[in-house]
């Protein structure tokens, strides 16, 4: 073999090295080698009553907006909201160009959905990050944060999702791009028991409890590293591609750049209507609108506990690098 191919496959044995040992650095050896962490399922079921049904139906519907990312959209109608006639019937999310992510069927379908899979399963899949078929989910789906959601409302959305008209809509896997593919079997994490109702004792921390689990903060806080940058809470700038171009998630801290001319009622209307200044439909207001009032005031009440960030976020041509963040998004050269 001559002495430049001998070179070439050392130094590509060398990356590989590199590259595996970088990845058990991230997942772990158990999770690269025999994937994620899981709990065996359980027989338990959960009985359909009109309470569960119409607390489901808010909970999946207005505040932990399953349906948004679930469902085609009606790009037609204010605030794009999902189709009604394709309810929870899954969609391929095109991402940077490559179709590779799918949002599965919810619907009761017994062939492309849910109708054969049994509530504990779901259940796993929505908390823990563990698809029907065993594989870890891809954390865009915010199961870390779902984890918090209470049994008994687990219980209402696991029903609400049962009541859902059937649709027949086979859908491709998701193909995560290596490494991605590996990086993910060492997210999801089994739940060891039961889960308690959250503390709702003052409007904070319900804020808190209702923003994390709608998952506000996976738009609005800038990431590095595949990490929330917590010094940058809420404050905006993760760029979006839309067809009118880049959009980028507002400031929600109450400085002056972000939304420190807010009072209570102005935020609720905004979250209402889609209005003061109009939010683009990428933002799911036509969910949120749904949401309850005292829901509404109460994610403010929180947002006026965190740290406001001097961070000027726009939308419009010519998105810049910013300082703040590091991410190009309008308005960034203003930082």
């Amino acid at each position: 073999m001559r002495l430049w191919k001998r070179i070439a496959l050392g130094a590509l044995a060398l990356l590989l090295l590199v590259l595996a040992a970088g990845i058990q650095a991230v997942v772990g050896w158990r999770a690269l080698l025999l994937g994620p962490k899981t709990r065996p399922l359980t027989s338990r079921t959960f009985e359909a009553t009109p309470e569960r049904l119409e607390r489901g139906r808010y909970l999946v519907e207005a505040r932990h907006g399953c349906v948004f990312c679930h469902s085609e959209r009606d790009w037609n109608a204010p605030g794009a909201p999902p189709r009604a006639d394709r309810l929870g019937a899954g969609v391929v999310w095109t991402v940077e160009g490559m179709p590779w992510l799918t949002a599965s069927n919810l619907t009761p379908d017994p062939e492309t959905g849910i109708g054969k899979v049994s509530d504990d399963a779901i259940v796993r899949a929505v908390r823990e990050g563990i698809g029907l078929d065993g594989r870890a989910l891809f954390a865009l789906m915010p199961y870390q944060d779902f984890r918090r959601i209470p049994d008994e409302d687990m219980a209402s959305i696991v029903v609400y999702l049962r009541s859902l008209r059937p649709v027949r809509n086979p859908l491709p896997k998701t193909r995560l791009p290596f490494p991605l593919s590996l990086i993910m079997r060492g997210v999801p994490a089994p739940l060891d028991g039961p889960v308690a109702a959250p503390d709702l004792s003052t409007p904070e921390k319900r804020g808190e409890y209702v923003l994390r689990t709608s998952a506000c903060h996976h738009c609005h806080t800038p990431m590095k590293n595949g990490q929330f940058e917590m010094a940058l809470d809420m404050a905006g700038g993760n760029p979006y591609p839309s067809p009118e171009g880049t959009i980028a998630a507002t400031n929600l801290t109450l400085d002056p750049t972000g939304i420190g001319n807010y009072d209570e009622a102005t935020f609720v209307t905004v979250m209402k209507t889609g209005k003061f200044g109009t939010l683009h439909p990428i933002m799911p207001w036509a969910l949120y609108s749904h949401m309850e009032e005292p829901d509404l005031k109460a994610i403010f009440a929180y947002l006026r506990t965190l740290k406001p960030v001097s961070h000027v976020v726009a939308n419009g041509p010519n998105p810049t690098r910013c300082r703040v963040c590091g991410l190009v998004h309008g308005g960034g050269e203003k930082n």
